[in-house]
């Protein structure tokens, strides 16, 4: 017998167990054979691992169908209990093995091009993953989806996103505020997919007790990243010795995903990347898995696909 806590993030306790608990005994005797506690946002469940699977699924099922309806019904956890309610219907397929992590407003976060996936997959199977390819890919998307998914099921104690600060051809050193105010517009792309996944008040509890950090690459010099899923973007703004002191700040018990675009380089003509340089040398490399997106993954406005083809036909 095996125990199994379920921290509800995306649903207050009372819309998923109903008025005196009558929603959550419904569960309940779908599942007569687990021991089920349930206490404000906390439910313990124990019995066997297969049960413990499935009674985690509904529970993920329901909460998308509360997301996206804005409501839960007795009726409608009795149909999506009895399976009358479709899959595509109560969870926008959320039972696929491609779904990553549930978002704020019903949004369902999956790998949905063949590239995602194999991002998803090497993660799943390796400890470093490069993932490279132009804008629109989903490439840093999935890799904090991937983060979040593993901060939730506590396969990890922190995320740390990070980006070198380089400036994209613009002079943001004349900003006003304190140092986090100036890099903070560089961040800014992690912090959107961030509160996409994580509820506001969570999102504001992780980052003020740093089980989410987002720095600067520079400010990784000297720390040992362990217990960690940890994020470089725009790896290729950063240079050869930034990229090494990165790749070398891996703990024992840590995920790397590297992400890039070999194409979009900001950084001075003197400077050279370092991103070609760690493809090179880190290609053979077992553990490492390097994943190459291209325009077919570009999933933003179908401009945007037309863009990356005709830059692409240029080179």
């Amino acid at each position: 017998m095996r125990e199994k806590k379920i921290i509800l993030e995306d649903i207050k306790p009372i819309d998923l167990y109903g008025i005196n608990d009558s929603k959550l005994e419904l569960i309940k005797k779908r599942f007569p054979k687990l021991k089920v506690v349930a206490r404000g946002e906390t439910i313990k469940i124990s019995g066997e691992e297969e049960d413990l699977n499935q009674f985690e699924m509904v529970i993920h099922i329901l909460t998308a169908y509360y997301n996206r309806y804005g409501n839960l019904t007795e009726n409608a956890v009795e149909q999506i209990l009895g399976g009358a309610v479709k899959r595509d219907q109560s969870s926008e397929n959320v039972e696929g093995d491609d779904v990553l992590v549930f978002g704020n407003g019903g949004l369902v976060v999956k790998a949905r091009t063949a590239n995602q996936r194999k991002i998803v997959d090497g993660i799943s199977k390796n400890d470093m993953v490069f993932a490279i390819g132009p804008a629109g890919t989903g490439k840093t998307y999935t890799a904090v989806a991937l983060a979040v998914r593993a901060l939730k099921n506590k396969e990890v104690k922190k995320i740390i996103l990070t980006r070198p600060a380089v400036e994209a051809g613009e002079n943001l050193g004349f900003l006003p505020g304190d140092l986090k105010e100036k890099l903070d517009p560089y961040l800014q792309p992690l912090y959107d997919a961030l509160g996409d996944m994580i509820a506001p008040e969570k999102l504001s509890y992780y980052l003020e007790n740093r089980v989410i950090q987002i720095a600067p690459l520079a400010f990784m010099r000297g720390r040992t990243l362990d217990n960690a899923f940890v994020i470089l973007d725009e790896a290729q703004n950063a240079t050869e010795g930034q990229l090494k002191m990165f790749l070398t700040r891996m703990g024992s018990s840590a995920k790397f995903v590297i992400t890039g675009d070999i194409t979009q380089v900001d950084l001075p003509k003197h400077q050279p990347s370092g991103l070609p340089q760690a493809l090179r040398l880190l290609n053979k490399v077992e553990g490492i898995v390097f994943v190459q997106l291209d325009g077919t993954d570009v999933i933003r406005h179908k401009l945007v696909k037309k863009i990356v083809e005709l830059y692409d036909s240029k080179q």
